[in-house]
């Protein structure tokens, strides 16, 4: 852990020297100090202001074995933050008519999605967008499956004792059931279909199949162990071949993680919440309905500020609230925040830090959000 410190030191002086020996910035100052505070391995920032980049900065390693800088074009694996693209999808399906947020899930995916303590309830498919849906992750969420009555007799463990659409329970599952329905629906692989409708004609960079990337421009992503030292996940990258070779649409669908195998640069990712910051309209380019943007970022659960893949949270900054998602997986954390009223926002990804197990907010990100408010927007 000491020796991670001191290379990040010497990172610093040699990369950043204007911090040290000429402008001295205090946002630098600010971000540099959190990094060291947590151990962070790498750090990557964009603040957005008035519709438009304010700021973007790369602190850090991209891999800490070869002391690679991290670049602006790197690609991190966004983890949950994913999840707004599947569900950005589906607002467009709904919006051409091909499903609704109220049909019954089992009708869209192809077996029957009911909860056994609730059989005459209907699940829907806001509710599994909201995960209101009263089904969690127990069995795991790697294959459908599980979830699946003929497949698995176990299939009732994927569900809660409480009624659909009362509670709120977060659950990978729900967003790779909903990669499968938008397959089913599009008769296209998810990845492919949110490249050609979402990132093409944002003119983003980015995906879920690891093939279709730049290898070389993949960010190495680093959990920590018990005594603090740092070591590589490369199994955030597998490119799954075998699986892809042999995949089914609507059936094979969490082998490209539609809940969280998102791949894409911190500015491409800025670039993408400026869309949803503007109600679904970017570049000239419209991607959702005003109004399907909206409703995504409505909390369906009031307690939990959920909507549709998209979170309302107040306790970021202290008095503000921000519209965004979060993402953690493999040791990477990332944010996504904004304000679609007074349009600004930021994007916050590292690559591997140094924290408590927690259920609440990272506070790497918290802090980094924080810093970055002070400077730019407050």
């Amino acid at each position: 852990m000491r020796k991670h410190k001191l290379l990040l030191s010497v990172f610093i002086f040699l990369f950043f020297p204007t911090f040290l020996l000429g402008q001295h910035t205090q946002i630098d100052h600010d971000l540099t100090e959190i990094m060291l505070r947590y151990n962070a391995v790498g750090l990557s920032v964009v603040v957005v202001k008035n519709n438009k980049i304010e700021y973007h900065k790369n602190y850090g390693y991209k891999n800490l074995e070869t002391k690679t800088a991290l670049g602006e074009n790197d690609l991190f694996r966004i983890a949950s933050i994913s999840k707004s693209f599947t569900a950005t999808s589906l607002m467009q399906l709904i919006a051409d008519g091909r499903c609704k947020l109220d049909d019954d899930f089992g009708d869209l995916i192809g077996f029957p999605i009911r909860n056994p303590n609730y059989p005459g309830k209907k699940i829907t498919l806001r509710m599994i967008l909201s995960h209101t849906s009263s089904v969690n992750d127990k069995n795991g969420y790697f294959n459908l499956d599980v979830i699946n009555p003929s497949k698995n007799p176990n299939w009732k463990d994927s569900y809660n004792l409480y009624e659909p659409g009362t509670q709120y329970q977060y659950c990978n599952l729900n967003f790779n059931m909903a990669g499968a329905v938008l397959e089913k629906l599009t008769n296209t692989r998810v990845d492919s279909y949110i490249v050609n409708h979402i990132l093409k004609p944002l003119n983003l960079y980015g995906g879920y199949c690891i093939d279709s990337l730049d290898q070389k421009r993949l960010v190495s992503l680093y959990a920590f162990d018990e005594k603090g030292n740092p070591h590589e996940e490369p199994s955030a990258y597998n490119p799954r071949r075998e699986e892809l070779n042999q995949y089914i649409l609507g059936y094979s669908t969490p082998v490209l993680s539609p809940t969280g195998g998102m791949k894409i640069s911190a500015l491409d990712l800025a670039r993408y919440m400026m869309m949803h910051m503007n109600y679904g309209h970017s570049q000239e380019k419209n991607i959702i309905t005003k109004k399907y943007a909206k409703i995504m970022q409505t909390a369906v659960n009031k307690e939990s500020g959920y909507g549709l893949a998209i979170m309302n949270n107040a306790k970021i900054v202290h008095g503000v609230t921000l519209t965004g998602h979060t993402g953690s997986a493999y040791g990477l954390y990332s944010a996504l925040f904004f304000n679609p009223k007074k349009k600004y926002g930021f994007i916050v990804i590292t690559n591997g830090c140094n924290i408590p197990d927690s259920d609440d907010f990272n506070p790497l990100l918290k802090d980094c959000i924080g810093a970055l408010y002070d400077a730019y927007i407050k």
